[in-house]
């Protein structure tokens, strides 16, 4: 309205954090101020945004929301959860979180993803922690520590002819398997300087094929989770192909 024309005419911005018409004015960060105004407007808004021509009050998800901003952002994308899933994904959530200092709907959707992958797929070993050094003047290194089948701490470390290689070999290394690597692909997927990037990894043994993906802010965790998830596909077909059929005799 006014403060739009005035802008123009002067040249002048509206500092976000102006009064009313600041575009931080409706945009609400903090866990305790977005649950009150998913209740109720009136908590934390003196005045509805529509008549000072704003179109609505934004959600700001990052470290400080809780888990009824989450709710409300991710049943607007389409997704219902219960509330044993919804502890879940806030879990996951909060780890993104501190990475990021917006969390956008594509991020969510990206979530989500990780999280219908790891609840699908089969899952042998999982990722607990990885480390790696490189640059052009010294040898990659990476370190993984995964939790195996039965809860126990592996955790190995190996070099490469860069990081990604380093972190695929670290991770043959502590599962006592091998693969070749035959096809890698990353993807940015969301805007910014620390938005996320999703790899897809295509890993060949015995002349079957196993695709796996991962997502991170880090295109290095984010290949580890995808070679991660190849590994155990691949796992989990060796032990199917090692079940005796109905009315064999194992030898």
């Amino acid at each position: 309205g006014a403060s739009r024309m005035v802008s123009r005419i002067t040249g002048m911005a509206v500092q976000a954090n102006k009064a009313i018409v600041g575009q931080n004015a409706f945009r609400h960060a903090s866990g305790i101020h977005q649950d009150g105004v998913i209740k109720n407007r009136s908590t934390y808004e003196v005045m509805q945004p529509e008549r000072v021509g704003v179109p609505g009050n934004t959600l700001v998800l990052g470290k400080l929301s809780g888990r009824a901003g989450l709710q409300s952002r991710l049943e607007d994308l389409g997704y219902t959860l219960s509330r044993e899933d919804l502890a879940k994904v806030f879990e996951s959530f909060k780890v993104l979180a501190d990475k990021k200092r917006e969390v956008t709907d594509r991020d969510l959707e990206i979530l989500m993803d990780e999280e219908k992958r790891t609840a699908t797929e089969p899952i042998s070993y999982t990722l607990a922690h990885v480390q790696f050094t490189g640059g052009d003047q010294g040898i990659p290194t990476a370190t993984v520590k995964l939790i195996g089948p039965d809860g126990e701490s592996i955790t190995d470390a190996c070099t490469g002819n860069g990081p990604v290689d380093a972190v695929c070999n670290a991770i043959d290394r502590a599962i006592g398997t091998e693969s070749k690597l035959v096809d890698f692909n990353v993807q940015a997927v969301t805007e910014g300087i620390d938005s996320q990037g999703t790899v897809t990894i295509r890993i060949e043994k015995d002349g079957r094929h196993y695709t796996g993906r991962g997502a991170d802010t880090d295109i290095i965790v984010a290949s580890a989770k995808a070679y991660l998830s190849a590994v155990n596909r691949q796992l989990a077909s060796d032990e199917e192909s090692n079940v005796p059929t109905l009315g064999s005799t194992p030898d």
